[in-house]
């Protein structure tokens, strides 16, 4: 029989740190601190294992899992030397979900298990305190009765807030022991009243259904959204951790607190944490009290952005170094053990009982972008890790973080207050106060901030659709704050100047009404709240940042390219160290900033006869040199792939009545001629019709005064003493023939330009693969083809058969449904259209041994789209401007995992 529970418990362990996919990441290091002589209170994992094997039995628990369950609980009270359900010195228990891969409060916790009314009176007794034990008691029902029983959480808090009302207090601590005793009658009764049943007294039928109750919260929506943003696998399910309880709320020697051992914001080496006195872990996250600074650094640093006097600070809001110095000093060594042990940032969170330190987590803390790129590089110099590692570390979708406008620093901008600067960057958007209403305004097209009390769970599709969060309570250790961190959301967290009135959609901050619609900025690097829409400024890439693209230069072999159709995207790409353009859509130039050159298309479209398609032909050639010129400039002497027309002609003519009127008006021809025009162009199926090289073969002289265009640019260039390496793309070709009746006028006109300029450029004739049939006889296209570019996109609709414009009907649920992996538009369906990239590949180099092969759709961007392109055997990526920096850290990762000889 397989091995269930692992036990933990007085410094030896069953399992380690390398279990974690049997464990999940907290079981496993939970385990691995146990073993590293931590102090953990003893507890035992259930495997990730039984989470499956629940959902695939009808949620039923696997043979022997109950024997093993209560074995386990044995060896957890001999290391407690308490007794499970017992009267006079009860073990009480919490009850945590682990995934392998770490999902900050998107699953459900239970904390005080085992409390009744007879167990209630023995944790008075071993404890000497009443208050704490009731206390306990209350907490437990509403966590239990919201987690397991399906109780909305508002239904205790109504009953906590009248008592409190009541008895005229504001804080939960405030309350005696007889006011909390009473609350657990209370909240009792309202569970019997409302579920027609008892609130369960035995300790066993309670760890029963916390227990499910924490495999059922892997299918929550709220975790199910977290998967799917961060490409977590269903079926990797989650462990469930039962451990002994240790208290944060047994008085004022008594605390909770969350810690980082180095600033996930910024990455800079310094412990940084927050804990509350006479509290319970799940405080610190709800942001419900104001939680204090570990440092006595960071407090007085807290203290004076707050106009909060240094006596005030000390009285009320000491740090923990001031407070209890023998637990804080005893957490610096941890803190230096753990990072020396797991090689990288820490996120902890302890517990002190009676002034003694209890590890109850470590994981490798979430960091934004920033932060992860500093401790990456900081890591190396320390010699902690080697520059492989550090490439390892970063994912690159972080460094998008980095890659977003700031606020322009010269901007004069009205800041009207000043919250926590949870997550960097900025955010511009129109205030909305619900998670719902984020996702449906962001639908429509609209910018949003999402302006909450707090955020909780059920709270992350409305942050995702957000620019960014700003919210009046919390920490930088709240939900808000540690899941916008993980999206690289602007947030701004805990801002108590913000008061929110969400039935009037209206928040106040520092007297300034503001309703839902207005605009605001968020700067979440500073904290500053600023009215209107703040100009924003483009990013630089240098420090860290650059150190850590410089090592991912010398380790990757695939080089990276970009899509650009402007000298301007050019430009911004080059920055981002784009080796070349990939991909340049010369038809985004025929809707260039004079309006005179869409009337030349139009003109040419319209034409009855050759010599009229020329004419028109010759306004739009040197609009198209122009463009040109300015491209080759900007990307000095790095290749250029330059794509000739592709869309069909249609795309170019106005099909409502008034754009075609206003068209007939302005070229001084009847209306009825460019209605006649458009109906006789319109295609049932446009992506699969008149377009891409089919033009070509039809009208040769578009093709040539794009390549004339082409060439007369690189002359004048060259003239000037500017290398250029122009690269002729020819689009949608499936047959021999097509390829070469145009490589052969292409070549012509090259070489009669080159002849009237009397220069001599280096060029290639290549062709775009996105045809199923392309790919299968690639090697008779590789004949007369130089280089490849896959359009990953097209070949995407044509393997599938799915029209990217409609898929967006079906995609979304074939992908919840599990009949796709992924959304096959963003991520590359490597089973499939990755088989037809590697036989044309193949095939093209059968032919041409020294073939150039890359791929130029979406998916040049996408990590795991170019590990496949590095494992395969192409020679570049090409991707938008803003994406080269991931393609680049991607393409450095799939070197270090599967080397390439070079």
């Amino acid at each position: 029989m397989s091995k269930n529970v692992y036990f933990f418990g007085k410094g030896k362990a069953d399992g380690t740190a390398e279990m974690r996919n049997l464990l999940g990441g907290k079981g496993a290091n939970l385990a691995e601190m146990t073993n590293l002589g931590i102090p953990v209170p003893a507890g035992f994992t259930i495997t990730t294992e039984v989470c499956t094997s629940y959902y695939e039995n009808n949620r039923q628990w696997p043979a022997g899992l109950e024997e093993e369950i209560k074995a386990n609980m044995k060896k957890v009270e001999e290391a407690m030397g308490k007794l499970f359900g017992d009267a006079n010195n009860p073990l009480l228990v919490s009850v945590r979900s682990g995934a392998r891969a770490s999902m900050p409060g998107m699953m459900d916790t239970i904390l005080n298990l085992g409390l009744n009314d007879d167990t209630v009176q023995g944790l008075i007794k071993s404890s000497g305190n009443e208050r704490f034990a009731w206390d306990s008691y209350r907490r437990f029902i509403q966590m239990y009765g919201n987690v397991v029983l399906g109780i909305e959480h508002n239904a205790f808090e109504g009953i906590l807030e009248q008592k409190k009302e009541e008895k005229g207090v504001k804080l939960d601590h405030e309350l005696t022991a007889e006011d909390l005793k009473d609350l657990v009658g209370k909240y009792k009764a309202w569970v019997k009243t409302n579920l027609q049943k008892e609130f369960p007294s035995d300790p066993w039928e309670q760890l029963h259904g916390a227990i499910n109750a924490v495999f059922s919260s892997w299918m929550n929506p709220r975790a199910i959204t977290y998967r799917k943003l961060n490409k977590i696998p269903e079926e990797w399910g989650t462990a469930v951790n039962i451990q002994a309880m240790v208290f944060g709320n047994m008085g004022d020697n008594s605390a909770t607190g969350v810690a980082f051992t180095r600033n996930p914001s910024t990455g800079e080496n310094k412990f940084y944490g927050e804990f509350l006195i006479n509290a319970q872990g799940e405080d610190v996250v709800a942001g419900i009290r104001t939680p204090q600074e570990i440092s006595l650094e960071a407090s007085q640093q807290w203290a004076k952005e707050n106009g909060i006097s240094e006596e005030e600070r000390k009285a009320k809001y000491p740090s923990l170094e001031e407070y209890m110095p023998e637990c804080y000093q005893q957490l610096l060594q941890l803190r230096q053990t753990l990072e020396k042990h797991y090689k990288d940032m820490q996120d902890i969170e302890f517990t002190i009982q009676d002034r003694k330190l209890y590890m109850l987590q470590t994981r490798n803390g979430k960091r934004t972008g920033q932060a992860a790129i500093k401790i990456a590089v900081d890591l190396v110099e320390e010699g902690l890790i080697d520059q492989q590692t550090a490439l390892l570390r970063v994912e690159p979708e972080q460094l998008d973080q980095l890659l977003h406008p700031m606020i322009d620093p010269k901007a004069q901008v009205e800041k009207i207050a000043k919250g926590l600067p949870a997550s960097p960057g900025a955010a511009v958007g129109q205030i909305v106060f619900t998670a719902e209403e984020a996702e449906q305004w962001n639908d429509q097209g609209r910018k949003v901030i999402l302006v909450r009390t707090e955020t909780s769970p059920e709270d992350i599709s409305g942050m995702h659709a957000a620019q960014g969060i700003l919210t009046a309570r919390g920490g930088m250790t709240s939900h808000a704050a540690v899941v916008a961190r993980g999206m690289g959301k602007c947030c701004v967290a805990g801002c108590s100047e913000a008061l929110i009135d969400e039935a009037k959609k209206i928040v106040t901050i520092n007297g300034q009404v503001l309703k839902e619609g207005d605009w605001l900025t968020l700067n979440g690097s500073t904290g500053d709240i600023i009215l209107g829409q703040a100009p924003l400024v483009e990013p630089e890439i240098a420090g860290n940042f650059e150190t850590l693209m410089s090592w991912a230069d010398q380790v990757r072999v695939l080089k990276v390219r970009t899509n650009a159709d402007t000298p301007h995207d050019a430009e911004v790409a080059r920055s981002f160290g784009a080796e070349g353009i990939g991909l340049c859509r010369t038809e985004h130039m025929f809707f260039g900033p004079e309006h005179e050159r869409i009337m030349a298309v139009r003109e040419m479209i319209l034409a009855d006869d050759v010599e009229a398609r020329k004419k028109a032909l010759a306004k739009i050639l040197p609009y198209q040199k122009a463009d040109f010129m300015a491209i080759f400039e900007a990307m000095k002497d790095l290749p250029v792939t330059i794509r000739l027309l592709d869309p069909p002609l249609h795309e170019f003519l106005p099909h409502d009545r008034k754009g075609q009127e206003e068209m007939a008006k302005e070229m001084g021809i009847p209306v009825e001629k460019v209605i006649a025009k458009v109906n006789s162009l319109s295609e049932f199926n446009p992506m699969l019709g008149f377009r891409g090289c089919r033009l070509g073969v039809i009208y040769p002289e578009i093709f040539e005064t794009q390549v004339r265009a082409i060439f007369e640019a690189a002359c004048a260039l060259s003239k000037k003493g500017q290398k250029v390496v122009p690269e002729v793309m020819i689009p949608l070709v499936g047959t021999t023939g097509e390829l070469k009746l145009i490589k052969e006028y292409s070549v012509r006109v090259a070489e009669e330009v080159m002849k009237e300029e009397g220069v001599q450029i280096e060029y290639q004739i290549g062709t775009m693969i996105e045809l199923p049939r392309a790919a299968l006889i690639a090697d008779q296209i590789a004949e007369e083809a130089e280089f490849f570019s896959f359009g990953t996109n097209d070949m995407t609709q044509m393997a599938f058969g799915y029209s990217r414009d409609d898929a967006g009907r079906f995609l979304p649920a074939y992908v919840d449904l599990k009949i796709l992996q992924d959304d096959v538009f963003q991520r590359l369906d490597q089973e499939g259209v990755g088989q037809l990239l590697e036989i044309g590949l193949t095939k093209g180099r059968a032919t041409r041994p020294d073939l150039k092969v890359g791929i130029c759709g979406e998916h040049g961007g996408d990590p795991s789209s170019v590990e496949f392109c590095h494992r395969i055997g192409m020679n570049y990526v090409s991707c938008s401007p803003f994406r080269v920096p991931l393609a680049r850290l991607a393409a450095a990762q799939a070197q270090v995992k599967n080397p390439r000889r070079q």
